[in-house]
């Protein structure tokens, strides 16, 4: 306890001299990673303290390699478990010895397969492996294919998952605060789906009980201000935010929710700089980009917009998360600017915009927009089919139902306050 007292203090030489001699697995894995860690330390100041650019090879790896070579005895012997496994496939990889560390991580997470830890490794070294049959695999195999940009197979995998609805999910949550009612881990996404059912006591009471737990969480900070938000007291919302931003600098939901909130409040500069801080966290993360899209419309500078809605659209979440409202939000204003900018519509991206609006208009009995889509759809190869298809289901419907025509290209909203398009629960990661 000594140790791993001065472990936490991260005094890493302190902890390892009181842990040298120690027989038990825990206390043998915490003495070589407090090796280690002081190891990582020691050449992160060698560099702090250079004067000059450092020329390849001048950072030391004395520390690495003894540490390898005691864990190489030990593993040979049998006598790593999957945490001290986990240590040496590190210490390989640190060390280049990319085909031994692959190695030793797939044995450490048969060894001890909840390890998430030794899965993330892998995914930074390998494409195919023979893993073990466990649940945590689906979760590995969703986070390679989202690292490899196959969106689709990423999302299946996340969908095999993930198929409780919201109220289960929340029925879960309560059951775990229950079980473990002094837990603050995940809170935040539990406060998320609060957000978006717009439960304000339940938010509230879980915001006043994470406070007596430790005030000075991320997570804690995140409930308080996603509380402020459903209360429409935004200022209050974004200082908890910047107080969850000073605890963890790289805390993606925080920047992207204080970007909707200073949305909120007309502070359009405020927003851009949260969105891209956010962006610099995670490029792969559309809200962040289509906030950026929403934020240059409001300032009138249709260039910006154009782009930053494009890169939105290039994520394309919305709409294979089955969230129709949204995606028809993000395709109308890409096309609303693409007429704006004037532009050639040459762009593939045009005509699967032109595809989805006009489905969405005609699952939404508004004929009139979904003829004039289908007709645009017929101007694209990849899309002709389609766009006469669509027309032949309108022209069906048209004679007993008329609806009043509108203009295709006018934003959703019916007035020119900033609207909190994304909600909380779009802030839930994919990736565990």
């Amino acid at each position: 306890m000594l140790a791993k007292s001065y472990f936490d203090l991260k005094e890493y030489d302190r902890a390892a001299y009181f842990l040298k001699g120690c027989c038990s697995q825990k206390a043998y894995f915490l003495y070589m990673y407090s090796r280690y860690l002081s190891g990582e330390k020691k050449k992160d100041d060698e560099t702090v303290d250079s004067l000059g650019p450092l020329e390849k090879g001048q950072v030391r790896n004395e520390a690495l390699r003894e540490l390898r070579v005691e864990l190489s005895k030990k593993h040979i012997a049998g006598e790593l478990d999957g945490f001290t496994l986990y240590l040496y496939g590190v210490v390989l990889r640190k060390l280049d010895l990319l085909k031994e560390a692959v190695e030793v991580f797939v044995e450490a997470i048969h060894a001890l397969p909840l390890h998430w830890g030794a899965w993330l490794e892998l995914s930074n070294l390998l494409k195919s492996l023979s893993l073990p049959d466990c649940w945590i695999r689906d979760f590995f195999m969703a986070h390679m294919y989202t690292e490899l940009q196959m969106i689709k197979e990423a999302l299946q995998k996340y969908q095999n998952l993930i198929e409780a609805d919201i109220d289960q999910a929340l029925a879960l949550f309560n059951e775990l605060r229950d079980q473990d009612p002094y837990r603050i881990d995940n809170m935040d996404t539990f406060s998320n789906l609060l957000y978006v059912k717009s439960m304000k006591p339940e938010l509230s009471y879980l915001a006043h009980n994470l406070v007596e737990i430790d005030k000075y969480r991320v997570e804690t900070c995140c409930v308080i201000g996603n509380y402020y938000s459903l209360r429409s007291q935004h200022e209050k919302a974004a200082l908890y935010f910047q107080r969850a931003l000073k605890l963890n600098p790289r805390c993606l939901g925080a920047w992207t929710l204080m970007g909707h909130e200073y949305m909120e409040m007309k502070n359009t500069s405020a927003a851009i700089q949260a969105y891209r801080h956010a962006i610099e966290v995670n490029k792969r993360d559309y809200r962040a980009w289509y906030g950026l899209g929403q934020t240059y419309e409001i300032l009138k500078m249709p260039f910006y917009c154009l782009y930053y809605y494009r890169k939105a659209h290039q994520l394309r979440l919305h709409e294979q998360l089955n969230e129709s409202d949204d995606a028809a939000q993000c395709y109308m204003l890409y096309i609303q600017d693409i007429f704006s900018c004037g532009e050639q519509l040459e762009h593939a991206e045009v005509s699967t915009a032109l595809r989805y609006l006009g489905q969405y208009y005609f699952k939404n009995k508004l004929y009139d927009e979904a003829s004039l889509c289908a007709q645009r759809c017929c101007d694209y190869n990849d899309a002709r089919e389609e766009g006469k298809a669509l027309l032949r289901q309108i022209s069906q419907v048209r004679d007993q139902i008329e609806t009043p025509s509108a203009d295709l290209f006018a934003p959703l909203s019916n007035n020119n306050t900033p609207v909190r398009r994304v909600s909380p629960l779009n802030l839930i990661s994919f990736t565990p």
